[in-house]
């Protein structure tokens, strides 16, 4: 798995990237969703590939205890900016193990850089162990293969001193095989108003619908698919794995 400029070198811009306000409604989605498929409240839950923290930014408020795992200590500094009352750990979501079972396991945008079978099953393994019987973990990849589109996307946000500026563009170099490629141009303005322009090339996994729910259920889970309700986005083009660990 390659580590990307943004969440290495570029880390520290995160922020300017990618803020917790623009994650309201998704995260109360993926919460409220974990809370329909279990019949105890979610009082505990685990995260694995955190990054920045804009999800448990929302999320911590709902339950007793949070905790983030993620493989760049620079991203995680900016989730223990925000969320200071939850445990962090540095971990690779493919190996990471805290000796520890979650009422909830929820796995964002980060498994998509899971980017072979091998790969997507370790993490999904992940999930199972630290997810107590009768428990749930949720997955939210970018794509499966059946609703992939190319497409790009800009956004950015003005900080106190610096700026950031980005062009996304997502596309499938070759349809036959289990990858997708996002490209990236960052535009950093500094606070002397100087510019740098950055391309970071991002490879992320992109399986059929199939595969997933076959991993899910190799792994012991209990999975279905769930379509992703987002006032941005269009009805049917991103969908969820909800699975439910049998009690």
């Amino acid at each position: 798995m390659t580590v990307t400029k943004l969440y290495s070198e570029l880390a520290d811009w995160w922020p300017l990237m990618s803020a917790p306000a623009d994650y309201a409604e998704e995260a109360a989605f993926y919460f409220d969703t974990m809370g329909k498929a279990v019949s105890s409240p979610i009082e505990t839950m685990l995260e694995l590939g955190a990054g920045g923290g804009n999800n448990a930014f929302h999320m911590k408020h709902r339950v007793k205890s949070l905790v983030l795992t993620d493989l760049s200590d620079g991203m995680l500094a900016h989730s223990r900016s925000i969320n200071a009352e939850c445990e962090h750990h540095v971990g690779d979501m493919r190996t990471v193990r805290l000796n520890s079972e979650f009422d909830a396991v929820f796995v964002h945008d980060a498994v998509s850089y899971m980017t072979s079978e091998a790969d997507l099953a370790q993490a999904i393994a992940t999930a199972f162990v630290h997810c107590k019987p009768g428990g749930v973990a949720l997955f939210a990849p970018d794509h499966v293969r059946e609703n992939f589109t190319p497409g790009t996307d800009c956004g950015g946000h003005d900080g106190v001193t610096r700026a950031l500026r980005y062009l996304e563009w997502s596309w499938d170099p070759d349809p036959n095989d289990t990858v997708c490629t996002t490209d990236y141009t960052y535009v950093l303005r500094e606070s002397d108003g100087t510019i740098k322009v950055v391309h970071d090339r991002h490879i992320e996994g992109l399986y059929p619908r199939d595969t997933w729910l076959r991993l899910f259920r190799k792994a012991g889970f209990e999975p279905r698919v769930v379509a992703f309700d987002h006032s941005e986005l269009e009805p049917g083009s991103y969908e969820l794995f909800v699975c439910v660990k049998p009690g």
